[in-house]
């Protein structure tokens, strides 16, 4: 016979105490995502069907390269951490732990190339 308290029996079953926090972050995300991709799209919007030179002149101004370089940034960060939690979820043991370094190597390096391709654009 058991005599564990229910507390006992839950330990190392639930929260991790990192629940509010991954809260916070994802609503926090979410809501500039709120603002930069409508942002993005009315920037980005009338340069689709331009020639190569007036894109290139879009992206020489701050504003336009400012709001892609925050909406691919914040949309990358987003998905990682969607798809972190999926993993974290259903995936378990060495599995897991290599899909997450796989997810975390992947998202860095989408934001490093984007923001390089900006930056040549830009300049």
């Amino acid at each position: 016979m058991h005599y564990m308290t229910d507390r006992k029996r839950a330990e190392g079953m639930g929260s991790s105490r990192s629940g509010t926090h991954h809260h916070w972050q994802m609503m926090a995300s979410s809501a500039a995502l709120v603002v930069l991709v409508p942002l993005f799209v009315f920037t980005f919007g009338p340069a689709l069907g331009q020639g190569h030179d007036e894109v290139l002149a879009l992206f020489a101004r701050p504003f336009p390269a400012i709001v892609t370089a925050l909406t691919l940034i914040a949309v990358a960060l987003h998905c990682r951490s969607e798809a972190e939690e999926a993993i974290i979820d259903y995936m378990h043991g060495a599995a897991a732990k290599l899909t997450l370094v796989a997810l975390t190597a992947l998202t860095y390096t989408l934001i490093v190339a984007g923001l390089f391709a900006l930056v040549k654009l830009a300049l």
